[in-house]
């Protein structure tokens, strides 16, 4: 199940839950769904010209695309230190095309609720740098609520 195809009418039941890796880009929480997901790995060197936010990495018999979130959505590269953990989300589209997302720290696996996931209005997804979300959710943890961005596979890799 893809999540961008979630619709209202299949949260029918509001017991159902998802299975969504989360993971931190700047300050905005994003998701996958874990169906698209194929394994995250230890950062490679990745090679790119610098000018946009894509680079691409070799990964055994296959060049990846590699998608820097932080570069795309706030047009600055993502600074990482030396002593920073560095991952490589690898995830797949509907046309199966494998691509990879820097992330700086362990993405985490969540179970969350259908009823709590909403779909991101078009008007917003055209207008905005998140047009790369299909939807959202919140998730509550202690003493805070975390707004999580559900991406979109297919907008991930789109020009």
């Amino acid at each position: 199940m893809n999540i961008a195809n979630l619709s209202p009418e299949s949260s029918k039941i509001n017991t159902q839950k998802v299975k969504m890796l989360v993971f931190s880009v700047g300050n905005l929480n994003a998701a996958l769904h874990i169906d698209t997901v194929q394994k995250v790995i230890n950062y490679n060197t990745i090679f790119g010209s610098g000018l946009n936010h894509y680079g691409l990495v070799n990964i055994g018999e296959e060049e990846i695309t590699v998608i820097d979130l932080h570069k795309k959505l706030f047009n600055l590269p993502q600074i990482l230190n030396s002593d920073d953990k560095k991952y490589l989300l690898l995830a797949v589209n509907s046309a199966n095309e494998t691509f990879g997302i820097l992330v700086k720290s362990t993405p985490e696996l969540y179970d969350l609720s259908l009823e709590n996931i909403r779909e991101l209005p078009p008007s917003y997804r055209r207008a905005d740098t998140l047009k790369i979300a299909s939807h959202v959710t919140v998730i509550a943890e202690e003493d805070q609520e975390r707004t999580v961005f559900i991406l979109d596979p297919d907008e991930l890799i789109a020009p």
